[in-house]
């Protein structure tokens, strides 16, 4: 998971005073007019995010977010076209081989298991789901390569359904505003699911792991341009650059 966030020990009082009347959010450090609050603030900045993954298809999109594990979205997108060229179903990357496989994203971390998974994920497509990807996470986590996250996204992106994925990113931001604090990403997304208006639930994964790729990052989080800095529980807040 990398690096673990710091996490603030008390709410700055004005947050205090200001959700005083809605009651703790389960879970959360916040109150739940400060979870809505948050939400209200991304969704209105960006209503439609999306992944920064490039895909075609729910396979395309299975593939992208099975090699983007412990690398970036930026790696695997310059890897994916050529490999998509080549090999954008089940069946043709099952043909292609794992050799060809793993020269075609040997710039992408981990790239050796990723390619036994890709291809040991196609047969069991294949064999077993008719080529399809599956639309439950019953099933997807039953596919070589394939956790709770990775499900998480594409039932969310693929699919439509408001599910959570938890990334590093997703992590950080949690704990570190104490939006949903917890040890692991189960515990943070599972917070999430409680506490997050329904509304809002299909993009919130995507506006907190935006959040931390670009403002809330791990060394020194931007709290000077942070649209929710005032609720976030974070100390200290950094400064702006001078």
């Amino acid at each position: 998971m990398g690096v673990q966030p710091k996490t603030a020990k008390r709410m700055p009082a004005n947050a205090k005073r200001r959700g005083k009347s809605s009651g703790r959010a389960p879970g959360s450090l916040l109150m739940q007019t400060q979870v809505d609050e948050i939400f209200r603030r991304f969704n209105a900045v960006d209503p439609h995010p999306k992944t920064e993954l490039r895909y075609a298809d729910p396979f395309t999109l299975l593939v992208a977010v099975v090699l983007s594990a412990q690398a970036t979205d930026a790696s695997v997108n310059k890897a994916t076209p050529d490999l998509f060229k080549a090999a954008d179903t089940p069946e043709k990357l099952i043909k292609l081989g794992e050799t060809k496989l793993t020269d075609k994203i040997k710039t992408i971390g981990l790239y050796r298991s990723k390619a036994k998974n890709l291809i040991a994920l196609s047969r069991k497509l294949v064999e077993e789901f008719h080529g399809e990807v599956p639309d439950n996470r019953e099933a997807l986590v039953t596919l070589p390569g394939v956790g709770r996250k990775t499900a998480n996204v594409v039932l969310n992106v693929a699919f439509g359904q408001a599910t959570i994925a938890v990334d590093t990113h997703l992590f950080r931001v949690a704990n570190r505003t104490g939006l949903a604090p917890g040890k692991n990403p189960l515990e943070v997304e599972l917070t999430l699911d409680r506490v997050v208006p329904e509304r809002y639930k299909h993009n919130c994964h995507h506006w907190l792991i935006l959040h931390g790729r670009y403002v809330c990052k791990a060394r020194k989080p931007d709290c000077w341009r942070c649209l929710i800095n005032d609720i976030c529980i974070y100390e200290p807040k950094t400064p702006a650059p001078s």
